[in-house]
């Protein structure tokens, strides 16, 4: 996103129009609201707000078209439109209206759906954003990558005297996933929780927020370095936790699959990225990165034993009446010795 110097230099120059775009709503909205601040940053008036996929125009224009009390340009804001929303005659009437604007800053922000990595925008989508360009300022907002994510932790720990070491920042990134809203919610409870000393991974570990996703994969490490007793004690630890047999094994599966499928891609001498691309992953591919790494510990016909082990698993909890945790750890044994076997 744009840094707030430059923002404040853009409004400087009078720029007219911002609009900020991406397939991640935080991402957007976050830009959004930096953007509005600054604008009204010397006024003692608030922003007009238009909310919904697809304001009125006569809104629009009643509200751009106001004069301030304070002699300021009025800052008006549309935080979530949607240009599929309008036929194409308001939208070329919103176009019109946004060059022509005297008394007003407009603010405007989208969120459009990612396919094959690209933003999925059509031909309405297009025109505004050729408009906005036209005239003043447009960002795509390309979501964070996990090292970025890492540096902002590790930053905003910062800010509050705690050192996040980069191990305790990955595991927390491993195990929150990558909104940046909730990682920044979890350093701040974390600086909390070390006394504003130093956060560890074991902090981490005991205090972060629960991801079954997570939980299970650092299960899986486990049972690849031969550790199937600490696989157990981390399936126990889930179990108290109250969460559902039926959902670890899916969790477990989804692993494995990953495991399978980046294996299979370096069979075929294609890296873990173009595994994400090629089956239509969301998202970072950070996941399949971390796949990757597990995987070059397998065999593919060890993954494929692993597999057979966690079909047989879901089956059984499907139709036998026996104790889900006993069949739970005897699948984490099995798994251990299929990915040890030959």
């Amino acid at each position: 996103m744009a840094t707030e110097t430059k923002l404040r230099q853009l409004a400087d120059k009078g720029c007219p129009v911002y609009y900020f775009y991406s397939s991640e709503r935080y991402l957007v909205r976050q830009a959004v609201a930096a953007a509005t601040r600054i604008l009204t940053a010397d006024s003692d008036e608030d922003a007009t707000v238009l909310d919904g996929v697809a304001p009125e125009i006569e809104q629009l224009i009643m509200a751009a078209g106001t004069i301030s009390f304070f002699g300021t340009r009025r800052v008006v804001v549309l935080p979530e439109i949607d240009p599929a929303a309008y036929s194409d005659k308001d939208l070329e009437e919103l176009n019109s209206t946004l060059s022509s604007l005297e008394n007003a800053v407009v603010v405007l922000g989208s969120v459009f759906e990612l396919e094959r990595s690209k933003l999925k925008t059509g031909k309405r989508a297009q025109k505004l954003i050729a408009q906005c360009k036209a005239l003043g300022y447009t960002e795509e907002l390309a979501k964070p990558k996990p090292f970025e994510l890492k540096m902002m932790m590790i930053d905003r720990a910062k800010e509050q005297k705690t050192t996040l070491p980069d191990g305790a920042a990955a595991a927390l990134l491993e195990r929150c996933g990558e909104d940046p809203f909730l990682l920044e919610n979890e350093v701040d409870k974390l600086c909390a929780l070390s006394g504003y000393q130093t956060v560890t991974a074991a902090m981490v570990a005991e205090m972060g927020t629960v991801s079954l996703e997570a939980d299970v994969f650092e299960m899986i490490r486990m049972i690849t370095a031969k550790n199937a007793t600490g696989a157990c004690k981390k399936l126990q630890t889930l179990l108290r936790l109250q969460q559902e047999p039926i959902a670890i094994t899916a969790a477990m599966i989804g692993s494995y699959v990953d495991l399978y499928r980046v294996k299979l891609g370096a069979a075929k001498r294609k890296n873990y990225s173009t595994v994400f691309k090629d089956f239509g992953y969301k998202g970072s591919d950070y996941r399949l990165k971390r796949s990757a790494e597990t995987a070059s510990h397998y065999t593919l016909g060890q993954i494929e034993n692993c597999m057979q082990v966690l079909l047989e698993l879901d089956q059984s909890l499907k139709s036998q009446p026996t104790d889900d945790q006993i069949l739970l750890e005897t699948a984490l044994c099995r798994l251990a010795m299929a990915g040890s076997g030959r």
